[in-house]
């Protein structure tokens, strides 16, 4: 986090500076880092906000009893939330939105999307088990309803239900809706919607500042040589090697 702004900083100093390329060795660059103060408790509450978000939940309660910080809702619900993920992630579609509504049933009354995507994945789940006829009647009574009211909905159920044409639906067109990935980023709609349900970003901001650090030192590239960190993993400072 200091590196993020330290970076940003000395970008704008640079640009300020004029066209040429600066040389900034590696002793001068750690020297001014060192002068750079971050506050323990913001750097705190990064960590518990990356813990809270992804679902960590006794590694959030640890390192609340350890720091004294404060999560901003009750680590309780974080459980259910995972809870309601896995479900999703293990192709218990029908369970995961009972749990959903135990928790909030507005989540799913305001979200028709979200609502959608939980039933495409019911399908989905039916298809793979081959269940052709419960297939085929869960999706004329629950979605063909909803695609009619939304042609991107209607797109997305006939690509589903295309997967029926084919004997071998691991070779056929719409296979990646059968991969786990499919089951995983309808998991991770879910708890977004959860999260934002309880006033809670739905994204950590740890990887959010990540990205930004790359895109400052791609930035700097252009106007300085300089110990940029190539490895995020260990943040190790590549000397320039001018």
């Amino acid at each position: 986090m200091s590196l993020l702004w330290f970076v940003l900083g000395q970008l704008a100093e640079i640009e300020s500076m004029g066209s040429s390329k600066k040389i900034i060795t590696k002793e001068e660059w750690e020297k001014k880092l060192n002068d750079v103060k971050i506050r323990k408790e913001d750097m705190n509450k990064l960590v518990m906000n990356f813990l809270v978000t992804e679902g960590y939940v006794d590694a959030a309660e640890k390192f609340r009893k350890e720091s004294g910080t404060e999560p901003d809702i009750d680590l309780a619900t974080i459980t259910d939330r995972m809870a309601v993920k896995k479900a999703v992630q293990c192709g218990n579609v029908e369970d995961a939105i009972e749990k959903v509504n135990d928790l909030n049933p507005e989540i799913l009354d305001t979200n028709p999307q979200l609502f959608f995507h939980l039933q495409q994945q019911r399908l989905i789940e039916l298809i793979r088990n081959g269940k052709v006829a419960e297939a085929l009647e869960f999706a004329q009574e629950e979605l063909a309803p909803r695609g009619e009211e939304n042609q991107s909905f209607l797109e997305e159920l006939e690509r589903t239900v295309s997967l029926l044409a084919f004997e071998d639906v691991n070779n056929c067109p719409v296979a990646e809706l059968l991969d786990i990935s499919q089951r995983l980023k309808t998991a991770s709609e879910v708890n977004a919607a959860i999260l934002t349900s309880q006033s809670h970003e739905k994204d950590p901001k740890l990887p959010s500042l990540l990205k930004m650090l790359i895109w400052a030192q791609n930035q700097l590239d252009e106007k300085a040589a300089y110990p940029r960190i190539n490895d995020i993993s260990t943040a190790t400072l590549e000397d320039p090697g001018v």
